[in-house]
């Protein structure tokens, strides 16, 4: 029995020796609430790290008796989740705007805009005055501005001052000069607004392409430039990927190169402009997607926005009965595109604002999709849908995405511009939700702020900053906390078939992750807007936060 035992008890001795040899990994965080986003919402309290990507996660006593590490941080109470994700936005057109543009979000009257770009161009002298921002909404008089103003002041010098939505424009006479635009100048899904027989210099949606094509070209230099100021600005609210709604092919072949040479390290999801190079380039090789970059998708537009009334409705504007808006292209260029993109393996993502415009794309969309499907085409903002239209979004799997501040950005007037009974068909969120279970979120930005936080609060809350209104606006469409997170990481993920790689904190993804302050799932409401990021984490990396 004695020479049986032996190798019984060297067999015990192996195992338990093995037990306590531990994993080295390359960090280390305990002591945190760890908001996981798994499948079942779970929360630990430590994860480990190596070679970019979450090795394990769990409790202190799992993860410390599991693997050992020269870099272990005791978080001490802080509160860990997957790196935000935002699902719309304009990542270059915010660069460029930090960059090159006066910034004229916030002003309040036209007088202000005056102001801000006399400042700016004081600081930083340019033949053409570029400008961002204004919402003529905000003004005490909310009528589209003239350009009188601008002539005075730059009778020389192109002015051009771009909406906060990017679907209007004041140019001064020099610039309007320059563009070839008079007061007999007609352009198909676009206006030029005349006053009293006068140019106003106000143009709208496709009318902008004329004065953009004059205005000179972003060199690589100052791309490369804007992409980085991007990236600082969105790693310190938190954001590890974000989305770009409609890029170049120059643009998308420059990220790459950044992100190759590591002077990029956020994630991109880039939409690309419907063009020929873009096509002939892309669609021929099908999906491309990198470590970083992701590229499967093409943006398109249906309408304009609802604040400068160029939003396609069913009906005429409850504050414009002449008008129902614009229908920026005829229906058989989005269907060409539309068959293009499928035979491709690309997702089709189109802006789409008004009841019509939707109406148009989900039927467009149902044509190539044909029921049931996991191709994961998108409409972005999808902020009016017809009750009768709604079922599309669920039949045909079609991905609703959204952006939570418009909601509180538009609540003031968005009733003026629908109606009471239309109103209700907007910034439906949760009605989207139900579809399929799943919804993008996203912010939008240059045109909202850039924090996901306050995607998360308009989400949850449907509140302004100064609490307002009271209970929060149609507030049956408001989100749950713990949807409205899943809204900012991994859905948007999913919205770009990058779920099983990054959205969530799991082992095998990559190492991406936020630590704020306080708990995003239990913190006062009126907190969350202003909860302070305490680092960002990129492949393991602290991107953002003190060293």
């Amino acid at each position: 029995m004695t020479i049986n035992r032996i190798p019984l008890l060297i067999l015990i001795v192996l195992i338990l020796t093995s037990c306590g040899q531990k994993t080295k990994v390359d960090m280390i965080l305990t002591n945190a609430t760890v908001y996981t986003v798994d499948s079942t919402f779970s929360i630990m309290e430590s994860i480990a790290i190596k070679d970019g990507k979450f090795i394990g996660i769990g409790t202190n006593e799992d993860i410390l008796g599991t693997y050992k590490s020269n870099n272990i941080v005791d978080s001490k109470g802080s509160y860990i989740y997957p790196g935000f994700n935002d699902g719309h936005s304009h990542f270059l057109g915010y660069g460029i705007m930090k960059t090159k543009y006066a910034n004229l979000v916030g002003t309040k009257s036209f007088d202000e805009v005056i102001e801000r770009i006399a400042d700016h161009n004081n600081s930083y002298p340019s033949e053409w005055i570029l400008a961002r921002g204004w919402d003529q909404n905000d003004w005490e008089n909310i009528e589209f501005p003239s350009n009188e103003k601008l002539d005075e002041l730059f009778p020389d010098n192109p002015v051009v001052l771009t909406r906060i939505d990017g679907h209007a424009l004041i140019a001064n006479s020099e610039a309007l000069k320059r563009a070839g635009v008079t007061i007999d100048t007609k352009v198909s899904g676009g206006d030029v607004l005349v006053r009293d027989g006068k140019l106003t210099g106000v143009l709208i949606d496709n009318a902008m392409r004329l004065m953009r094509s004059k205005i000179p070209e972003f060199n690589l230099e100052e791309k490369a430039l804007a992409f980085q100021k991007a990236q600082k600005d969105c790693f310190e609210v938190g954001l590890t990927s974000v989305t770009d709604a409609g890029l170049d092919k120059d643009e998308v072949l420059l990220i790459d190169k950044l992100q190759r040479k590591n002077k990029l390290d956020i994630r991109v999801y880039a939409m690309l402009s419907p063009n020929n190079e873009n096509f002939e380039y892309f669609f021929s090789q099908g999906p491309v997607v990198t470590d970083k970059l992701s590229i499967r998708s093409v943006k398109l537009y249906i309408d304009g926005a609802l604040g400068s009334r160029g939003a396609l409705l069913l009906e005429p504007y409850s504050d414009a009965p002449h008008t129902h808006g614009l229908q920026l292209s005829a229906q058989s260029y989005f269907d060409s595109i539309c068959e293009m993109a499928f035979r491709a393996g690309y997702q089709v993502n189109t802006h789409a604002i008004g009841d019509s415009g939707n109406r148009i794309m989900l039927k467009s969309y149902a044509k190539y999709l044909k029921g049931k499907n996991d191709k994961r085409w998108r409409i972005e903002h999808a902020q009016v849908v017809s009750h009768d239209d709604i079922d599309y979004f669920g039949n045909y799997n079609i991905v609703p995405s959204v952006q939570a501040t418009h909601c509180t950005s538009d609540m003031y007037w968005a009733d003026e511009r629908l109606g009471p009974e239309r109103i209700k068909n907007a910034y439906a969120y949760q009605e989207l939700l139900n579809q399929n279970g799943w919804i993008v979120n996203g912010t939008d930005f240059p045109i909202e702020g850039i924090s996901p936080l306050r995607t998360f609060y308009a989400a949850v809350a449907r509140k302004d900053l100064e609490d307002w209104p009271e209970g929060g606006f149609q507030m049956e469409n408001a989100l749950s906390r713990e949807d409205a997170l899943r809204s900012i990481t991994i859905w948007p993920a999913r919205g770009s078939f990058d779920e099983n790689i990054k959205g969530s904190i799991e082992v095998g993804k990559v190492a991406d992750f936020v630590i704020l302050e306080d708990d995003l799932l239990t913190v006062d409401e009126v907190k969350i807007p202003e909860l302070k990021v305490v680092a960002t984490y990129v492949d393991g990396m602290k991107v953002s936060g003190k060293n």
